[in-house]
């Protein structure tokens, strides 16, 4: 299994899910294959799960003439294959008849394909072999384009290629028309994009991008179909949530929500769609690039998860998701930060409440952490450019004893920063605060709520510059 994530509960859900795919009837399965220019080496049959990873289900050793065979005695799970060579290259087959032959070569997988016994194959090669004919025949006429013929050829050209573009297009609607009733077709269709119609005018006589863009989204899961749980073994689920969720939708937690659970409702339709939906976006916003959209991961785990829509047959990995939730749920953007216990090196208890800035860097280090040492130099520099300017720094020591934490504010001078330190061991920071790492950095406002978490020490600079100016802005827009 390829590319999976490293997050603890992430993989376990994955497991469980694979588990709970495709019911099997005791047939079996039989794929005779040569693969041209392959010599007795073996080939691994292996479905899709998403875009990123696959999962091997068989493997079979070639001889000297590029023959094999997989062979099993329980059905294959339908879906999009791959027969993967020995080199990391791959074939696409689809699995729907569990018996069938293909013959290709190493040299152009597509173009030399022939299969017996697999109509959806068959249709699945010829409908790439007659549009790969028509795209080889566009690109030499853009090649003769380059080479600078006087307007009336060139103009020859493009009448050239318009007419191969309709050709190409006139092809697919016929093909899917005549084998709408195809996994197939159903592939085709699910990779299409909306089609748009003409535009209303705008205020401005241009065409309404807005409106475009709403009826592009509002239309880019018609032709998916998500009673077909055969779309899990693709890749074009995945793609397809990808960019519904990462690129259609507003990086925001209230817009993520209301954009994952209306993926969610349609998904519905099928129990092994619904399942992977929600474990992938679920997994792709437990840590996600986009600071502050974590939001949506809580939401997931608690409306999914654990309110038992999806069931979770391992209670310890249900315990998990729960202690994930409860840690991070209180640490979420716009919450404000509980005040760690710790004192200062007078061992008088500090307050976040008590620091009066604009701005408030809370800085978890270990003092004998080197990546702590590297970053404290850096935050010292811009803590000591900003003094006076709003902005403070807690340092919070997680570990060692009171000497070491000590001697770090001395060799780093950072005494002109609040610094604390838990006499007590008082403190789970993990649990408290997330802090699975160090240095871990979060950035409050001046009712120390949470603007930022988990931000690189060298990050810091820049995103309160940008914060300011965001926040100028949405006061000048009020006003």
């Amino acid at each position: 299994m390829l590319s999976m994530k490293k997050y603890f509960f992430s993989f376990l859900l994955l497991v469980g899910l694979l588990s709970s795919v495709s019911a099997q009837t005791p047939e079996g399965y039989r794929i005779n294959a040569r693969i041209k220019g392959i010599q007795n080496k073996p080939c691994v049959l292996a479905h899709f799960y998403g875009s990123t990873q696959y999962i091997p289900k068989d493997t079979a050793q070639a001889d000297a003439e590029g023959r094999m065979v997989f062979e099993g005695n329980k059905p294959l799970p339908e879906g999009l294959y791959l027969v993967v060579l020995p080199s990391g290259k791959y074939m696409e087959l689809i699995i729907g008849n569990q018996n069938f032959s293909f013959e290709t070569d190493t040299t152009n997988f597509i173009g030399t394909m022939r299969v017996k016994g697999s109509r959806e194959n068959e249709l699945f090669f010829t409908y790439q072999q007659h549009l790969g004919k028509l795209f080889d025949e566009m690109q030499a006429l853009n090649e003769q384009k380059k080479v600078g013929a006087d307007k009336s050829v060139m103009a020859k050209f493009d009448t050239q290629i318009d007419q191969i573009q309709k050709q190409m297009q006139s092809y697919r609607d016929s093909f899917l028309l005549a084998n709408k009733e195809t996994f197939t077709a159903s592939l085709l269709k699910a990779t299409a994009e909306p089609q748009i119609p003409t535009a209303p005018k705008a205020s401005n006589g241009r065409p309404d991008s807005i409106w475009v863009f709403n009826y592009y989204k509002n239309h880019f899961w018609d032709d998916f179909d998500f009673s077909d749980e055969r779309f899990v073994r693709t890749p074009i689920l995945q793609k397809k949530l990808d960019r519904y969720i990462k690129e259609l939708t507003v990086q925001s937690t209230d817009s993520l929500i209301k954009a994952a659970d209306f993926i969610v409702n349609k998904a519905k339709a099928n129990k092994d769609i619904l399942s992977y939906t929600i474990w992938y976006i679920t997994n792709q916003y437990e840590q996600p690039k986009v600071m502050g959209t974590d939001g949506l991961f809580v939401h997931m785990a608690e409306t999914y998860y654990l309110a038992g829509v999806i069931p979770v047959s391992d209670q310890s990995t249900l315990d998990k998701i729960r202690e994930r939730v409860n840690t991070m749920k209180p640490l979420l953007v716009g919450k404000v930060l509980p005040t760690p216990m710790v004192s200062d090196t007078l061992k008088r208890p500090l307050s976040l409440m008590n620091i009066k800035a604009d701005y408030t860097v809370v800085f978890f280090y270990s003092p004998t952490c080197g990546h702590c040492k590297e970053a404290t130099p850096k935050l010292k520099k811009f803590a000591d450019a900003n003094k006076g300017k709003g902005v403070e720094v807690f340092g919070i020591a997680i570990d060692e004893s009171p000497d070491t934490w000590k001697k770090f504010i001395r060799e780093y001078k950072t005494g002109n920063w609040v610094n604390g330190f838990d006499y007590n061991n008082r403190v789970d920071y993990r649990r408290q605060f997330d802090v699975f790492s160090t240095p871990t950095v979060y950035i409050l406002d001046k009712n120390k709520k949470i603007i930022a978490r988990r931000l690189p020490v060298e990050q810091v600079e820049d995103f309160l510059s940008f914060y300011k100016k965001q926040q100028a802005e949405k006061m000048a827009a009020a006003k």
